[in-house]
């Protein structure tokens, strides 16, 4: 897309729970506080209409794409904002009753869905009593996805992703890298932050990570650190933890000046 625009864009961190209703209550609460400080891209964090007591919570809420109570609400807050909103991801239905997927939805400032990206790496992690398999109830996608808007162009992936570089190098260039998440206090701790600004550097473009952080009903506590890095690595603005708004502005004009002072992407050789 050409003439890409500047713009303001935010990262809604949130601590969600197994109450649907109560969750999307809170995310709109936290989409109007970025409004007001400007955003025209907001971006909720992976699982943000619930996070229930077991994985199984998940499947039960999940939605056949394009109808249902949770997307009926992006759509309409969307519109009624008029910004360009991501749901970090929703459980969405499979053919399988006891699977669902991942997915991360982009909704434009008109309410209308105009990407979909499944996640595709599942996580899996085992120390000690601490564990997680969630192959046993997602069903992982294959595609990658990238979604053009006046913004520029948005590379699409979800938490565990994040650790797949060769995902956001098979999408270069682009403009931004979304990472909704909701890493581990375990892993989060040791590798979140190294990470995304890893990438945010080896792609030389802008990353906005957020992430669910704090301690959850189900006990669960994640990691947070909700934050928006630049194409240089330096990190904007950040939220360790508990509910909040990490907003930054995206200027294409950095991006420029960094990929033509240090040409690494056109040096690829693979």
């Amino acid at each position: 897309m050409t003439n890409k625009q500047n713009c303001r864009m935010a990262a809604l961190q949130m601590v969600s729970g197994p109450r649907v209703a109560d969750n999307l209550a809170e995310a709109g609460r936290l989409v109007a506080e970025a409004v007001d400080q400007g955003a025209q891209l907001v971006v909720l964090p992976e699982y943000f209409p619930i996070i229930g007591a077991a994985d199984a919570d998940r499947v039960r809420a999940r939605e056949t794409f394009g109808n249902g109570p949770v997307q009926d609400w992006l759509a309409a807050t969307a519109a009624r904002h008029d910004v360009w909103l991501v749901a970090g991801s929703i459980p969405l239905a499979t053919a399988m009753p006891h699977q669902m997927r991942n997915s991360c939805l982009v909704f434009n400032d008109g309410g209308d869905c105009v990407a979909r990206y499944d996640k595709i790496h599942l996580f899996g992690f085992r120390k000690g009593e601490e564990s997680y398999d969630e192959a046993a109830f997602i069903e992982p996608g294959d595609v990658p996805v990238a979604v053009d808007t006046p913004f520029g162009r948005i590379a699409l992936s979800i938490c565990y992703d994040l650790r797949f570089p060769e995902l956001y190098r098979s999408l270069a260039p682009v403009d931004l890298i979304l990472v909704p998440a909701a890493f581990t206090e375990t892993t989060g701790r040791a590798h979140w932050e190294i990470l995304l600004r890893a990438r945010a550097i080896e792609n030389q473009c802008y990353l906005l990570a957020v992430g669910q952080g704090g301690r959850h009903e189900n006990g669960r506590l994640t990691h947070g650190n909700s934050m928006i890095v630049d194409p240089w690595g330096e990190i904007l603005d950040r939220k360790l933890k508990g509910p909040g708004v990490v907003i930054a502005d995206l200027d294409h004009q950095r991006i420029a000046e960094i990929r033509e002072s240090l040409p690494a992407l056109a040096h690829r050789k693979l």
